[in-house]
């Protein structure tokens, strides 16, 4: 079963920074059930305790510092949240995605670290943008290529929308990866890679077909950007998907 559904907190950023607790209690009060956290170094346990009090879980959390910091406090520190997913967001090299060989260093890079990750209980995932996914390789998808090097236990994310900006069917993308994709990034605006989000339902993204596509994955609202207030797009966002029966 899929954990409840969460929010990147790096949609909130800004508010995060200057009051995490409040951030997070208001985002319980929208009826979330979990985040998924950007910097899990910043005082895990101090954000353990505080998710704990307010009953978010953390399934995973996002590490950019896994490629280019030392990744063994990182991993130890995702584990304190409790997560089971240490995702890489991003950070690789947007030429290595043009190219077969980039593509095996990346992998290259993903499965070593995946090796780490095991060792502290948890399970790498990569996360996908619009670089990934617009590059065709050998006829395919970038991202279609990496999954295929991948070794069998790195999980991916998909950002449902920056798949859909780098031109993929992104129902027709899901199926092709199956079981690999553990979380979903769900998120709405219109497909255009410059232009600020909107609450989940109100762009241009085939929102049910995409997850009908991917039934077991963890969703998780984001939004880069936002042009209204962002914890009124999170309100509207969950309205919606509790209307599809995505909310629980």
């Amino acid at each position: 079963m899929a954990p409840p559904l969460g929010v990147q907190l790096y949609t909130v950023r800004e508010a995060l920074a200057a009051d995490r607790n409040g951030v997070l209690a208001r985002i319980a009060e929208l009826g979330y059930k979990a985040v998924e956290p950007f910097q899990p170094t910043d005082d895990p346990e101090g954000f353990r305790r505080v998710a704990d009090d307010l009953g978010l879980t953390i399934p995973g959390a996002h590490a950019i510092a896994l490629l280019d910091e030392e990744p063994g406090p990182v991993f130890e520190a995702i584990a304190t949240l409790g997560a089971e997913l240490a995702i890489v967001p991003a950070g690789i090299p947007h030429e290595d995605f043009t190219t077969a060989e980039g593509i095996g260093r990346a992998a290259e890079r993903l499965n070593a670290l995946s090796e780490l990750a095991a060792g502290h209980g948890l399970r790498l995932a990569y996360h996908n943008h619009w670089w990934e996914v617009e590059p065709l390789v050998q006829g395919r998808h970038a991202l279609d290529v990496l999954a295929g090097e991948l070794a069998e236990q790195v999980a991916l994310e998909v950002d449902t929308y920056w798949a859909a900006v780098g031109g993929a069917d992104v129902p027709g993308l899901l199926g092709r990866l199956g079981d690999r994709v553990r979380s979903l990034h769900v998120k709405d605006g219109p497909l255009a890679k410059e232009q600020p989000h909107v609450a989940v339902g109100s762009g241009a993204m085939a929102v049910p077909e995409i997850l009908a596509a991917a039934p077991g994955a963890w969703r998780v609202v984001e939004l880069d950007s936002c042009a209204t207030d962002v914890f009124g797009a999170l309100a509207e966002s969950r309205a919606y998907l509790d209307g599809l029966g995505e909310a629980a």
